[in-house]
């Protein structure tokens, strides 16, 4: 079976061992030829590993001349955890801090509504009226045949109602007028043909 290759997060630790084991200063190109006799990583691969570790952080580089220099010390790696260490560090006390405030508001909080004998009768007060103005709601829709209010729309209601009425009954006897006079029929008959009575005019 053939060897399996190195992963990315694997060429990143071995190509920093080989700036923390010789503590030296390299040129991309020695890292290339150094990469594959030290640490079996492809040559090809060196130049984007160093580029990830100098983006972290982790290498320092810089222009000497014509020529770029990389290099990397153990207590310069150890000395940037320290830091974001630290950083961390803070950022958790705040957030305890905030933490804490927001506790000591809850308190607080809780403390300025204890149920107090005034503040339970006031509750239980409440819960009372509220039962009654339901019941009375109820009783006034109980009643609510006698709502002045409803019973002026009932009379609206029973208005607009004869009102439509009577313009039907005019429309009836205007058209069984002009039938009769262009037809010359009897409007008795045509009426017993249509099952109207007599008495369709007495609208009270």
């Amino acid at each position: 079976m053939a060897p399996r290759g190195l992963s990315a997060d694997e060429k990143r630790v071995k190509l920093l061992e080989i700036f923390h084991e010789t503590r030296d200063f390299y040129q991309l190109k020695e890292l290339e030829k150094l990469g594959p006799k030290l640490k079996g990583i492809v040559s090809q691969s060196v130049k984007e590993v160093l580029q990830s570790l100098v983006d972290d952080g982790l290498v320092q580089g810089d222009k000497i001349g014509s020529s770029n220099f990389f290099w990397s010390f153990p207590s310069q790696q150890g000395a940037m955890i320290q830091a974001r260490l630290a950083a961390v560090k803070e950022i958790r006390d705040g957030h305890q801090a905030q933490l804490a405030d927001v506790k000591g508001n809850v308190k607080a909080e809780k403390l300025a509504r204890s149920d107090s004998e005034t503040r339970t009768v006031a509750l239980a007060k409440l819960v009372n009226l509220r039962k009654q103005a339901v019941a009375l709601e109820k009783e006034l829709d109980a009643y609510g045949d006698c709502d002045p209010v409803k019973v002026e729309e009932t009379k609206r209601a029973l208005f607009l109602a004869k009102e439509a009425a009577l313009r039907w009954t005019d429309n009836y006897g205007a058209l069984l007028a002009y039938f009769t006079r262009q037809n010359g029929a009897d409007p008795a008959e045509i009426r017993q043909h249509l099952e109207i009575d007599d008495d369709y005019e007495d609208i009270c």
